[in-house]
């Protein structure tokens, strides 16, 4: 059932779009991005959990987790902890969630090395199927091809991926 690639285009060389069709009605996907119970579920690549997982869902509210590989399959990374901030500026139920995502550390200090990315992802309803729309855009082009560097675009597919999952486990 995962053949909904996520389609992606790069504008103004620093933001980076994404788009995905969701078999699910918005209400339930923009429910999977507002409550750590549902995020714990699928956030992160495969091999990936989220160990630590809080979420004030309100405009100023934090969202603070830590993602774990617990793939010993995965090499190097098996073991490794990443942890993000991401603090939210606009919410509109079930149409939009703005936030600005940063790279932490467990006491939630920003860790100003890594860039920081103004998310914005829209929900669009398809009678009954949603397809989300994530822009994401950073400081500069050298600052979107650092995450790239790293595998963002795999990540978040895997990531998506799992939250197809997760909406057919709940629906």
């Amino acid at each position: 059932m995962l053949n909904n690639a996520i389609v992606s285009r790069i504008e103004n060389d620093r933001v980076l779009v994404l788009e995905r069709i969701f078999d699910a009605p918005r209400a339930l996907v923009f429910k999977m991005f507002q409550e750590a119970e549902h995020l714990k579920h699928w956030w992160g690549p495969k091999g990936w959990e989220l160990p630590v997982c809080t979420v004030d869902f309100r405009p100023g509210g934090v969202w603070h987790y830590c993602m774990k590989c617990i793939d010993p399959n995965q090499g190097s990374f098996y073991g490794m902890e990443s942890w993000g901030k991401g603090i939210y500026k606009d919410i509109v139920e079930s149409e939009k969630i703005a936030y600005t995502d940063y790279f932490s550390d467990a006491e939630g200090n920003l860790n100003d090395s890594m860039p920081a990315t103004e998310i914005t992802i829209t929900f669009i309803d398809l009678g009954g199927k949603t397809k989300l729309v994530n822009h994401a855009e950073y400081v500069s082009a050298e600052a979107l091809k650092t995450v790239m560097d790293m595998g963002m675009l795999q990540g978040i597919t895997e990531t998506w991926n799992r939250l197809e999952e997760r909406l057919n486990e709940v629906k």
